[in-house]
């Protein structure tokens, strides 16, 4: 069997040009690639009928993050909540936790403010645009 290796974190967004600014300005990740997919082949491989796609991936730490916009979109949400099966989440690592709260736009929502945990790590969660969660967590 081959080895395995992370290539890409995908999160499914219903507007691109309005996601992708918060993953690039306010959490500063670069824009990598853009990309169009569309066809039979995609099509099969996704499992939506007539599908097309519009791709941006950010790069964040040697992993991709890869924001995916689908023509057609899918209809209701999958769970909001952390604790419900199936909910996921993109977690980022950042020197000073406190000083990039503070530094956030104040549209930005979060869940609380920076919290260390029973284990010692300080934690924030915040959501995107389109209600995704994203944990950032502060490494020494």
């Amino acid at each position: 069997m081959s080895e395995l290796a992370t290539h890409h974190v995908g999160l499914t967004v219903s507007d691109l040009e309005t996601t992708l600014p918060f993953y690039r300005d306010v959490l500063g990740l670069d824009v990598v690639d853009r990309f169009e997919v569309g066809g039979e082949a995609f099509s099969d491989a996704v499992g939506v009928e007539d599908a097309t796609a519009r791709f941006a991936h950010l790069a964040a730490d040697g992993v991709r993050i890869e924001l995916v916009e689908y023509d057609p979109e899918a209809r209701g949400s999958p769970a909001a909540g952390l604790n419900q099966p199936g909910a996921s989440h993109v977690g980022l690592a950042v020197e000073d936790l406190e000083s990039f709260y503070a530094s956030l736009p104040e549209d930005v929502e979060t869940i609380s403010e920076p919290r260390t945990t029973e284990s010692g790590s300080t934690i924030l969660f915040l959501r995107d645009p389109e209600e995704n969660l994203v944990e950032l967590l502060e490494t020494d």
